[in-house]
């Protein structure tokens, strides 16, 4: 507003305005004040890392490498045994190189007193051709009673099929495993195999593969239910555009994957049935916490993680330290279990039982600090449940890794466009992570859902092609 308009106001106006300003001016120094007190706190924060909280390694800040800094002899260490690779007992392909004429004087030469001089063995791959199989069913009509008959083919040449179990097993194995799309698998398949499938076809073969694997992981629910030791935990799940949750279950002798659109314990209720296990292990969420069992057990490696925390914000702190110390010791002694007598072991049990309620018992002043110990506090009988029980881990890094191929499936593919496709998805984890737990490659456990492969072919079942290439007399009758 220039002068000549502020001369055109009366006392009245003129003492409205400075209040108007004088208001806006202390409501932009308030805002000022909470932004200053917001920044110095971000500032004197310490920032979050993989190891003191659950931020994964690759989006820590990686430090540059000091100038001077010791550089490290590359290769093997001093005294390294050297591993070389086996000779193959009966290779597949033997190739004689004899020499036939000296090249001195061009003497032919005779091969009564020679002498085997070299092996070397390559391994190769054959050229990854997908072959062909006409099936032709013929019908022929009894002379006598004039009843039509048709040979049934046999198992893996089924009229209905357009693929081979090990084909379909190996789309399936590219998507699934591999986390590959549906134009890299198309590729893949072209280049590799020499293939020509349309995506829709890809997407059949995955529709058929949910199918089976939904049915084949109804037991392996039950064997989880029935288990006395259950490792849980749960991650972030994008179907449809929207956030939902994939848990796991794992036991030893079986992995089960679900994929809800919730994180409640109602998942937990909806898998267990009317079940209890012993021991449920997990992290403190409050959901696990809920659990149907009789025992909790903490991850300590979450634990371990949160004090870390409270030790970058204020390294003074010696409380934090000695509860790591605790934790770390407490899974020291459960992996020399073996090593010390009953008597050593139980010794050092109780040792570890009244250190803990010593710590716990101290006054702190830090809020991180007195936000863990009520924790401990609270949960004082889900601590130390894996030094009672051989059965239980000190951490939960059994379902950790679990999840972790469906972390990177998750950040490949983005997320699944319909809730059906989540549950197949879930399912065919579920096959394949409960049958390598029995030493089946994934591979072979996919392929199993789908039935004996086509070739070689079975006895009886030679195409009418097949017996030309050996005569090479025939001709196609179709043709």
């Amino acid at each position: 507003m220039s002068q000549d308009e502020l001369d055109l106001l009366s006392k009245e106006e003129l003492i409205r305005m400075i209040l108007e300003q004088a208001k806006q001016l202390a409501q932009l120094k308030a805002d000022y004040e909470a932004l200053k007190l917001k920044l110095d706190q971000t500032q004197h924060k310490r920032p979050t890392t993989s190891k003191n909280s659950s931020q994964p390694p690759s989006k820590d800040q990686k430090s540059d490498q000091p100038k001077d800094r010791r550089k490290h002899r590359h290769g093997p260490p001093p005294g390294h045994k050297k591993h070389e690779r086996k000779f193959v007992a009966q290779p597949d392909h033997v190739v004689d190189l004899r020499a036939k004429e000296c090249v001195k004087c061009h003497t032919a030469l005779e091969h009564k007193a020679e002498r085997l001089a070299k092996v070397n063995q390559i391994t190769e791959l054959p050229e990854a051709k997908a072959e062909v199989i006409e099936v032709r069913q013929y019908e022929t009509i009894c002379a006598s009673c004039g009843q039509a008959q048709v040979e049934e083919p046999p198992v893996g040449l089924e009229m209905g099929r357009t693929f081979g179990a090990r084909l379909e097993a190996t789309v399936v194995y590219y998507r699934q495993e591999q986390h590959m799309s549906y134009e890299r698998t198309q590729l893949a398949l072209l280049n590799l195999h020499g293939v020509e499938i349309s995506q829709g076809g890809i997407d059949g073969i995955m529709q058929r593969a949910g199918e089976k694997g939904i049915q084949a992981a109804k037991p392996i629910e039950e064997t989880v239910r029935q288990s006395a030791v259950i490792h849980s935990d749960e991650t972030v799940s994008r179907v449809g555009g929207d956030n939902w949750w994939e848990w796991v279950f794992c036991t030893a002798k079986a992995v089960l994957h679900v994929i809800r659109f919730n994180r409640s314990v109602d998942v937990i209720k909806d898998v267990m049935d009317t079940y209890q296990a012993e021991v449920w292990e997990s992290d403190c969420f409050s959901a696990q916490l809920k659990a149907p069992a009789k025992y909790l057990q903490l991850c300590l490696a979450h634990q371990l993680r949160n004090l870390q925390a409270v030790v970058d914000a204020d390294p003074t702190l010696t409380w934090p330290r000695a509860m790591q110390m605790l934790f770390r010791y407490a899974i020291h002694l459960h992996h020399q279990r073996n090593q010390l007598s009953p008597d050593q072991f139980v010794t050092q049990v109780a040792r570890i039982e009244r250190h803990c309620d010593r710590l716990l018992q101290r006054s702190l002043d830090p809020p991180d600090a007195r936000r863990l110990q009520r924790r401990y506090l609270k949960h004082r009988q889900k601590l130390f449940v894996f030094l009672y029980r051989t059965d239980v881990s000190p951490t939960n890094n059994v379902a950790e890794r679990a999840l972790r191929p469906s972390v990177i499936h998750r950040k490949v593919i983005g997320c699944f466009r319909s809730d059906w496709g989540a549950k197949a998805f879930a399912a065919l984890a579920s096959v394949i992570d409960t049958a390598e737990l029995s030493g089946i490659h994934a591979f072979d456990a996919v392929q199993s859902l789908f039935g004996s492969p086509s070739l070689p072919l079975p006895v009886g079942g030679e195409l009418w092609r097949s017996q030309e290439r050996l005569t090479g007399r025939q001709k196609d009758p179709l043709r």
